[in-house]
């Protein structure tokens, strides 16, 4: 019945200096060489390999192709065996043929009972599911932000629900689209629910594929540390174009319909009564909070973006002229990402400063006084039905204090059946908020004073 947000901690507005045109200059002095793969009965022709890249990539592109697992993977040459650490006595050629032994999950065997095991002699993977913890993402160097991304956007189950119906594939043999990450995303949190750490190999190949800046490495050699807001925005566009809203829903795609933010944007000029405003409608996937001196809470920062000041020409001035820009919110969604800009770029200094004033934020947050009339008029029904419901819990609560009120209250919501729990959305709009009203969900935040170094998590 309460209504999620995921609040989104220290994203940059990042300027990128790369460009596609010294990236293809790069690649095309790469080592690459196209061979033959034979698994069982079945070879595969002309696959690519890089051996600039490490092993473990080559295994990822294997696993893309035959679904067996990089761990489970035996790769060799003429009797010489392919290992993590490096090439080797593999030496590869155009047309050279490549043994690989190994087998698909869903091939292998299992136990028709399963014994009892103690936490003490459990495996990460027994642990992590035996305590409820979710599944880690190894960090690949520096890629911290895209892990982080990752695990924030598997707190949304109506995403992953959409992720799971699409049927596309990865393909590593040419430049990544929105086709082949969604379906690597896709991949990525059915593996993640074994419950095991795994490396994102796939993953951040795609995503290096289809954006060349974040595939930027440092003078070491190393990845860079990269943007995880522009990382977010990223992957949430190439989803858009491949996910499809539920339950024959008005929205163009799951993305627009469980995170959309619309809003009325009107525009007054200052300097002349006698001009008309205009109005028209701006789209959101995310609700950026801009700290300043004056901001001590989120709240505040989001009703300042409410508001600003903005030079245009005016039509019946003939000159440019100051206009008042004010914002209210037609349409909130199930899901409201919020993004606190904690970087600015200093262009005197040439770097990104970062803004480490502490900002409050609640567990529940409530955007009423942000619509717009007609859409406050929508939400007092529900946001009633709320009120009845905090008053029934106090009710039956009164006579337990503390902890124990807590736990018999929270009993009390987990033994409502389907029937009596309320719809958090309009009718006419699945996907959308009907109260107003929201509790946090996830947190993605940077450690560090730099945007360019630093660790991120999710």
């Amino acid at each position: 019945m309460v209504l999620t947000v995921i609040i989104v901690f220290d994203m940059s507005l990042m300027q990128r200096k790369f460009t596609n045109i010294l990236f293809s200059d790069f690649s095309s002095r790469m080592p690459t060489f196209k061979i033959k793969v034979k698994w069982g009965k079945e070879v595969f022709q002309d696959v690519e390999v890089n051996t600039d890249e490490e092993p473990m990539v080559f295994k990822a592109q294997l696993y893309a192709l035959t679904g067996v697992q990089p761990e489970r993977q035996k790769v060799m040459l003429k009797g010489a065996m392919l290992d993590n650490s490096g090439w080797g006595k593999v030496v590869l050629r155009d047309n050279a043929m490549v043994l690989m032994m190994g087998t698909k999950d869903e091939d292998m065997p299992t136990k028709p009972v399963e014994a009892t095991k103690f936490i003490e002699d459990m495996d990460e993977r027994e642990l992590s599911k035996a305590m409820d913890m979710p599944a880690g993402l190894q960090n690949l160097g520096n890629t911290c932000y895209m892990n982080a991304v990752i695990q924030c956007l598997k707190s949304v189950p109506e995403l992953r629900g959409s992720l799971s119906s699409y049927h596309g594939r990865v393909n590593l043999q040419q430049g990544s689209d929105a086709e082949s990450i969604t379906a690597a995303l896709r991949d990525l949190y059915k593996t993640m629910d074994t419950g095991a750490t795994i490396p994102p190999i796939i993953m951040l190949q795609v995503l290096h594929s289809a954006f060349p800046a974040f595939a930027e490495r440092g003078e070491q050699g190393g990845y860079q540390q990269q943007d995880a807001n522009e990382c977010w925005m990223e992957l949430m566009k190439m989803l858009q174009q491949k996910t499809k809203a539920v339950d024959n829903s008005k929205a163009a795609n799951a993305v627009e319909q469980f995170f959309g933010i619309e809003c009325q944007s009107q525009l007054k000029c200052v300097e002349s009564e006698s001009e008309e405003p205009s109005f028209e409608v701006e789209k959101f996937l995310q609700f950026s909070c801009y700290i300043d001196k004056d901001v001590k809470y989120l709240y505040t920062g989001l009703k300042n973006r409410l508001q600003e000041n903005l030079q245009k020409h005016s039509v019946s001035l003939d000159r440019n002229a100051e206009f008042l820009k004010t914002l209210s919110i037609t349409r909130l969604p199930g899901y409201l990402t919020i993004q606190m800009v904690r970087f600015h770029f200093k262009q005197k200094e040439g770097v990104n400063a970062k803004v480490l004033k502490d900002v409050k934020f609640p567990v529940m947050l409530d955007m009423f006084d942000m619509c717009n009339k007609n859409l406050q008029d929508r939400l007092v029904p529900m946001r009633t039905k709320f009120k009845e419901y905090e008053d029934w819990l106090v009710e039956h609560g009164s006579k337990d204090k503390g902890k124990t009120a807590a736990l018999k209250q929270e009993k009390l919501s987990q033994d409502l059946t389907e029937a009596e729990v309320e719809d958090w959305w309009f009718e006419d709009d699945k996907g959308s908020n009907n109260s107003g009203y929201y509790s946090l969900q996830a947190v993605l935040t940077h450690k560090g004073r730099s945007s360019n170094s630093g660790h991120y998590v999710g």
